[in-house]
């Protein structure tokens, strides 16, 4: 999936999501999927579950400006971890998203 087609979807989607909090903005969630983007390209083949404790070490680094801690950003990671895992043929660890 192309960069600026997945950013998109999430600008256009974020805030309709089950994890969104209405204090929080894009500035806040951007960062969790362009985190989730990054880890996938480098943890393709990894399922999310398998890799999350990892995630959760580096997000402090990777979250920049973001108000999110980890516990509220680990569902935007996986949301656009699955959305990476849907456009690749398969689905790497079998769960449907």
């Amino acid at each position: 999936m192309k960069h600026n087609t997945y950013t998109e979807h999430f600008q256009k989607t974020y805030n309709n999501t089950p994890y969104y909090r209405k204090d929080m903005a894009w500035d806040d969630y951007e960062p969790a999927y362009r985190y989730a983007e990054k880890s996938y390209n480098t943890r393709a083949g990894r399922t999310f579950d398998q890799i999350e404790n990892d995630l959760e070490r580096g997000w402090d680094k990777a979250r920049a400006t973001s108000r999110l801690a980890w516990n509220e950003a680990k569902e935007a990671v996986r949301d656009g971890w699955h959305v990476l895992e849907r456009a690749m043929p398969g689905d790497a660890d079998r769960d449907g998203r």
